[in-house]
């Protein structure tokens, strides 16, 4: 019976292995040695499975191993093959790398004072492989007497060499942290130290403040991760309704991030400044009566909150004059500061939101294909570091939810639709589009004629409740419109979710631009006109503002009543479920109030303020009665490109229409001469000029200046040039998303041909080895002496042995014979 022969590799040393060997800075080649050594092993592992096998059975060169039922039957060669592939012999032997870094660690305590230069290292040089004891030889060290020479050797390197050592080991993280916290052990500290003084002290000292400044970070990023708004809200929310929901509170959340970025230049360069240089009060204050936070009149008007509070005189640096207007007083122009900063402010949210869509639109628009996703869904999303049950029961919600967008999306894709359903479908779709647009149209005309009507009535600059007359009909004809839409919505039954959402936006965007575009030329063409003596940028801001707190108390009515209200029908009159919470209307809602935001910063600093406050008390009631009043959607949908198509529309036809609107007011209307920075000019845009002619005619040092303003402000081709510039970022990325997923597509199928290429190389190799082994066997039967090295057996004359040489005569040579 056969001797199973021990594995230990011996391997010479050769005389320059010494200096061969890898500085601790190269610890991450040592993955290729690894893998060439684990290879060896399995060979090994192989060749002694077939050594143990009997010799007629190895004679016939068959492996008789078990196998699965149905798996293809390989050759023992084949089988020696695929147990070498990398994919097959990855961490297979614990022990060996264990023992591979204690000769490592102990050659470079030898080597410490003399170290080689990285040039002169060779990285593709292997590691010593004596003192090596592989698994399967049982007669020497076991795994911990290996794991606790390591810890000693490690205990008598320097402190970096050791953390270097230990973070580049191919081991788990337990193994490591046991390495780390043996390796600090007072016993090893000195017997590693000893003889070396203070040094050991101060290298401790460094290294303990070094983990607590890395601790320190570590806690104060996970304060500010979990000082995050709304976090757990989110997830709720998520878990429970998905990600199309969860893309609306998202959204409010990114808006709340743009306004606060808008404010704090308003607040330091503009707001701030004014409050600490009042102007004269030009009159009696009126008391505040609380109408005002209806109408924004009254002792509203008199502060900082609106255009016509602002002065339009040159600060002084002393406190005693603080209005001083001569030409060396302090140079911090009112007017200039006012335009330049509202200017920066648009700049900066524009940049921000260019920057905010293309990143969006890499993200949602990353290529990958879907397929096995439900798998990697089910088995990978699971987060082990979550301990409590409240958060684990989000988190199974997450993933149940993820699940079912997931396999709706796959139904969906697999659903085919008749040619009848489609001509029907196609014609709701196109009476629809007729009814939403007459509507639009007709909302537009009522806007119109309800302000003219509102400027030709002799009360029509009254301080009362009529102020608030066309923000009701403008809310009301949006609430109204809104809900015969998502009626709409419901006849055309569509059958993707995603585009009955897509749908819903796109309506209600035309009708909410329409509205905004007629309030706009109310606001530029007919109220100047109409306002000559009065200050009428103070009356567009507290229009904007009516507008704002109007829009805010009908999503409160209709969320807190509305939706009430129909949730009890449906479960007690119509004996349904509640409803699905609405997406399209509410996203139009913020943007809608944004819009208006944007629209009045120039006459009003302070409306982002009114914002903020304004979302963040709509979130908390829209997640009130999305909890208590709706339910998760019926037909569950992924949304993939919502975050991506919100930011786009609050973009180009939000951001870029309140862009145009202020452009127009700046450079075209001309101010009001009783109020505000830009009294005593014909265009705001003057004030620039203005500053710019009087620091030439001052002569000062600040001659740059002048040059500054006209190559960059009084030149459109700057305008035009930043302008081309964004449009050129949001194509480039466009595009690049483009090159990527056609990259990431070939790589998928030179994959897919590489793995086709390996089972061809794997099925030839076994054609070629099964040809061979036909050939040897017939060459056997008919010259049985040309097998060498193979155990023959002669029936015609009883001969039986091992054959060692071949000859020309029909006599073989046998090494013994019975």
């Amino acid at each position: 019976m056969a001797q199973p022969a021990a594995l230990v590799l011996e391997v010479p040393e050769a005389a320059g292995d010494a200096d061969l060997e890898l500085s601790p800075c190269e610890e991450s080649d040592v993955h290729d040695s690894f893998h060439r050594l684990i290879q060896e092993q399995s060979l090994r592992v192989a060749e002694e499975g077939l050594e143990l096998l009997p010799r007629g059975a190895a004679g016939r060169g068959r492996q008789t191993l078990p196998r699965p039922a149905g798996a293809p039957v390989h050759s023992s060669a084949t089988l020696r093959v695929l147990a070498s592939m990398p994919s097959r012999t990855i961490g297979r032997s614990r022990g060996a790398i264990i023992s591979q870094y204690y000769n490592r660690t102990v050659r470079l305590r030898r080597r410490r004072n003399s170290r080689p230069l990285l040039g002169n290292v060779v990285r593709s040089a292997r590691p010593s492989l004596r003192l090596y004891d592989l698994e399967l030889d049982h007669t020497v060290m076991e795994e911990d007497e290996k794991r606790s020479l390591l810890v000693k050797e490690l205990q008598g390197l320097s402190m970096a060499q050791r953390d270097h050592m230990i973070r580049n080991m191919p081991l788990s993280l337990g193994e490591k942290r046991w390495l780390r916290e043996k390796s600090w052990s007072p016993k090893g500290k000195q017997q590693g130290q000893k003889g070396r003084g203070g040094t050991f002290s101060c290298s401790r000292l460094r290294y303990s403040c070094i983990l607590a400044l890395h601790s320190l970070g570590l806690v104060l990023l996970s304060g500010l991760y979990a000082a995050r708004p709304w976090r757990y809200a989110l997830k709720q929310i998520g878990g429970q309704f998905g990600s199309s929901v969860l893309s609306y509170f998202l959204f409010l959340k990114t808006l709340l991030a743009f306004n606060a970025l808008m404010l704090l230049p308003l607040l330091a360069f503009l707001v701030g400044v004014q409050a600490a240089f009042p102007p004269d009060p030009s009159g009696l204050v009126p008391t505040f009566s609380g109408l005002e936070l209806l109408t924004g009149r009254g002792c509203f008007t008199h502060t900082v909150m609106y255009y016509g509070y602002y002065s339009n005189t040159t600060l002084s640096q002393s406190c005693a004059s603080p209005r001083e207007t001569g030409q060396d007083s302090l140079p911090y122009n009112m007017p200039l500061a006012y335009l330049f900063t509202v200017g920066a402010a648009f700049f900066i949210t524009c940049i921000t939101l260019v920057y905010s869509m293309s990143h969006s639109f890499g993200e949602s628009y990353r290529v990958g294909s879907t397929k096995g996703i439900h798998a990697l869904t089910v088995f990978c999303s699971w987060d082990y570091k979550v301990t409590q049950k409240r958060a684990s029961r989000v988190q199974q919600d997450s993933i149940c939810t993820q699940l079912k967008e997931l396999l709706a999306e796959w139904q969906l894709r697999e659903r085919p639709q008749s040619a009848c359903g489609q001509l029907w479908q196609a014609a709701m779709l196109g009476l629809g589009w007729l009814l939403c647009l007459g509507t639009t149209m007709g909302c537009a005309a009522a806007v119109l004629t309800f302000s003219e009507v509102m400027i030709q009535r002799p009360d029509a600059d009254g301080q009362g409740v009529e102020l608030l007359a066309l923000p009701l009909v403008v809310s009301v004809l949006n609430l109204g419109a809104s809900y015969l839409f998502r009626g709409l919505a419901t006849l055309e039954r569509h059958d993707s979710p995603v585009l009955e959402v897509y749908m819903a936006i796109c309506r209600s965007l035309i009708l909410k631009m329409a509205v905004l575009g007629v309030l706009c030329y109310h606001w530029l063409g007919r109220r100047v006109a109409k306002l000559q003596a009065p200050c009428w940028e103070d009356f567009v801001g507290q229009e904007l503002y009516r507008f704002l707190v109007v829009d805010f108390i009908f999503t409160l009515l209709d969320s807190l009543f509305g939706e009430l209200v129909w949730r009890l029908i449906s479960e007690k009159k119509l004996k349904r479920q509640k409803p699905e919470f609405d997406i399209a209307r509410n996203v139009l809602d913020l943007i809608y109030g944004q819009t208006l935001t944007w629209l009045g910063v120039l006459f009003s600093p302070l409306l982002p303020a009114v914002q903020m406050l304004r979302l963040l008390l709509l979130f908390y009631v829209k997640k009130a009665s999305l909890m208590a009043n709706c339910q998760a959607p019926r037909r569950p949908w992924l949304a993939s490109h919502m975050s991506t198509v919100f930011l786009t529309l609050l973009c180009f036809p939000s951001f870029l229409g309140a862009a145009v609107f202020l452009c127009y007011a700046v450079w075209q209307v001309k101010p009001s001469s009783t109020c505000g920075p830009f009294r005593t000019l014909n265009t705001m845009y003057e004030a620039g000029t203005v500053w710019v002619h009087r620091l030439e005619r001052a002569g000062s040092g600040a001659s740059w200046l002048p040059w500054l303003h006209h190559f960059l402000v009084e030149n459109t081709f700057f305008l035009f040039l930043v302008s081309a510039l964004l449009l050129a970022v949001i194509y480039l990325n466009i595009q690049v998303v483009k090159a990527q997923r056609k990259v990431i597509c070939l790589l998928k199928e030179q994959i897919r041909n590489e793995g086709e290429d390996k089972v061809f190389l794997i099925n030839k190799l076994h054609s070629v080895y099964e040809a061979g082994e036909r050939r040897r066997r017939q060459d056997l039967f008919t010259q049985p002496w040309l097998a060498l090295g193979s155990e023959i057996f002669l029936p015609s004359t009883g001969i039986k042995g091992t054959c060692h040489q071949a000859r020309p005569s029909l006599s073989p040579t046998f090494f013994n014979s019975d």
